[in-house]
């Protein structure tokens, strides 16, 4: 069973997911393929050079993630032009990596994916568990996380699909607004409620 976590940003996915791999469940982070498709020599970030220019990387030849950022987050059109340029590359990734999980004999597997529904990537997926938070906590936290001002923030919340649509969409929810202490223990009962789910089921 592949387990899609999704979250807002600044939710607390990080977290929830750094719980199943206490675990001992293997994890799949869309982030960290995302860095990989674009390491120097790779065609995804060639793509992305011709797209957005030589302000996007950096002395080294590597991608200044800083600089799309702001482009992105300041222009809708650039930011389906960059999805549309990085997102096939993941997907071919992440299945690779998730086949290479199954076929090893993992029964459990968690895809950690912000962008999943965004990215349309459901299908990865066999159930999705989105990670909620108090819409002002988030701010608060997003703020203080990277050093942003208010427009920033709003910005960058409002380029993702509202969080009640997420949850509506999810298969688990997870309630990141209280303490460490009570997501931990959510997080705990889910682990278990889908460890039984695979062994009966024979995933």
């Amino acid at each position: 069973m592949v387990l899609g976590i999704t979250g807002g940003i600044a939710s607390g996915k990080s977290y929830v997911t750094a719980i199943f791999k206490e675990f001992g469940i293997p994890v799949v982070s869309a982030d960290n393929l995302a860095r990989a498709v674009v390491e120097p020599g790779r065609p995804t970030l060639q793509a992305l050079r011709q797209r957005f220019g030589e302000a996007i990387i950096t002395a080294h030849g590597e991608l200044d993630r800083a600089r799309l950022a702001e482009i992105i987050f300041a222009d809708p059109a650039a930011r389906r032009d960059l999805n549309q340029i990085i997102h096939p590359a993941i997907a071919t990734l992440a299945e690779l990596t998730l086949q290479q999980l199954k076929d090893a004999g993992k029964r459990l597997i968690v895809y950690e994916a912000p962008l999943l529904f965004e990215a349309g990537a459901e299908d990865r997926v066999d159930a999705v568990l989105m990670v909620s938070i108090d819409p002002e906590l988030q701010r608060r936290r997003l703020a203080r996380r990277d050093g942003l001002d208010d427009a920033a923030v709003t910005a960058r919340v409002a380029a993702q699909l509202p969080q009640e649509e997420k949850v509506a969409r999810a298969d688990y929810v997870i309630d990141n607004s209280g303490s460490r202490a009570k997501t931990r223990a959510q997080v705990s009962a889910l682990y278990h409620q889908l460890t039984v789910t695979c062994q009966l089921s024979g995933d």
